[in-house]
């Protein structure tokens, strides 16, 4: 039975990072198989090709990206749950997916309004994100009131869907929501736009141009990360890894590309020493991410986070890349065996990894067809899609 899907996304959509292509190849493979969808989300963020986007009220004060937890996403959410009432009256969807606790809260309103279900799309705890970001410190006396609000609202699906396996083991573990109503969904990769240097004169040609516009100096091995730039991403670990690095192996760059605020980091790798051993060029679109990618030779996601998905890693896998990255549950689920691990925040041990990767090939070689076959046969679109459709169909 085909639906009517009112998604939710209480962020800055679309703005080239994981939860946001998350939430663009979800309706993008709903879309291939026949549903349709319209999408609430804040006033600002870039508009895409076929896909129906309703705005909440343009605020001309606020026009920078949303990036993690901010005071300003209460007005924000306000003027998006107005926004979304609207469209929902207007258009009576069959079927309510929202995406971040913020969505789910307004979606818990709409569903009691319109009788209809409501499918949690979950991509980590909204308290840890807080605390992630500083936003939000333990001893807080909002911390307890919050924690339960996200357990009041988790409640409040038809169906709660995880992007990793962890993050419903640890919802089963807190006892808060019915097990018959979780579900996990892993994060996926469009296999046949992420893939391997194939050899060819003409992708040499776009690498080379590519690296020459970037000013990496030849002869250098790259070391790639793709996402946001944060502590809790990692980022800062990472600028010190590539300090013991390259002082070890000298012909290594540092490709380190995301947003927000590159600015301070070239101003952390300056004071590191570094600044000629590492490129930090900004936000990359993510229609541009697998050229990018591209130029790598081994691939790092250093993120300290415990609770959220890292959907960067199943595009280095498809890239073909060998992946670097801290031992967590999550990379550990996405990656099992084919990654290379070091303990979490141990800027030597992560390093000692990225250094095995460049100097052992066979192994480097090993893991990124291994990612590549890994990546093709269990993180497609199209088979999520199926998944996701199969859990309308129960709620």
């Amino acid at each position: 039975m085909l639906q009517k899907i009112l998604m939710i996304a209480p962020t800055s959509f679309f703005a080239d990072y994981g939860c946001h292509v998350r939430i663009w190849e979800e309706m993008r493979a709903l879309q291939r198989l026949g549903h349709q969808l319209v999408l609430t989300t804040y006033h600002n963020g870039d508009d895409l090709p076929g896909l129906e986007i309703r705005r909440s009220w343009d605020l001309p004060w606020l026009k920078r990206t949303m990036v993690g937890s901010s005071r300003h996403k209460i007005y924000l959410d306000l003027a998006l749950s107005w926004r979304t009432l609207r469209v929902a009256l207007a258009w009576q969807p069959t079927i309510i997916h929202a995406h971040l606790h913020e969505g789910a809260l307004i979606g818990a309103v709409l569903k009691r309004l319109l009788r209809i279900p409501l499918i949690f799309d979950y991509q980590g705890s909204m308290t840890s994100e807080m605390l992630d970001h500083s936003f939000l410190k333990p001893h807080s006396p909002f911390y307890l009131p919050l924690v339960t609000l996200e357990q009041k609202v988790n409640q409040q699906a038809d169906a709660l869907i995880t992007s990793t396996h962890n993050a419903a083991y640890l919802l089963r573990q807190a006892g808060t929501v019915k097990p018959h109503r979780l579900h996990t969904i892993l994060d996926c990769v469009d296999t046949d736009r992420f893939r391997p240097f194939d050899g060819s004169a003409a992708w040499e040609a776009q690498r080379q141009k590519l690296r020459a516009a970037l000013g990496i100096p030849e002869g250098r091995k790259i070391v790639v990360y793709l996402g946001l730039l944060a502590p809790y991403q990692g980022t800062n670990i990472l600028l010190q890894a590539a300090q013991i690095l390259t002082s070890r192996l000298p012909a290594v760059h540092f490709l380190i590309m995301g947003y927000p605020d590159p600015v301070s980091y070239q101003k952390y790798a300056a004071s590191l020493g570094i600044s000629d051993k590492v490129t930090l060029p900004g936000r990359i679109f993510y229609r541009d991410a697998h050229a990018y990618l591209a130029l790598g030779d081994v691939a790092v996601a250093p993120k300290m986070s415990m609770t959220e998905g890292s959907g960067k890693i199943s595009n280095y896998m498809a890239m073909g890349l060998p992946v670097v990255t801290f031992e967590t549950p999550v990379s550990r689920e996405i990656l099992g065996d084919l990654g290379l691990y070091a303990p979490l925040g141990n800027a030597s041990a992560l390093a000692e990894q990225l250094a095995l990767a460049l100097e052992n090939q066979s192994l480097a070689q090993h893991l990124g067809e291994g990612g590549r076959s890994r990546a093709r046969s269990a993180f497609s679109w199209e088979r999520a899609a199926q998944q996701f459709e199969a859990i309308y169909q129960t709620v």
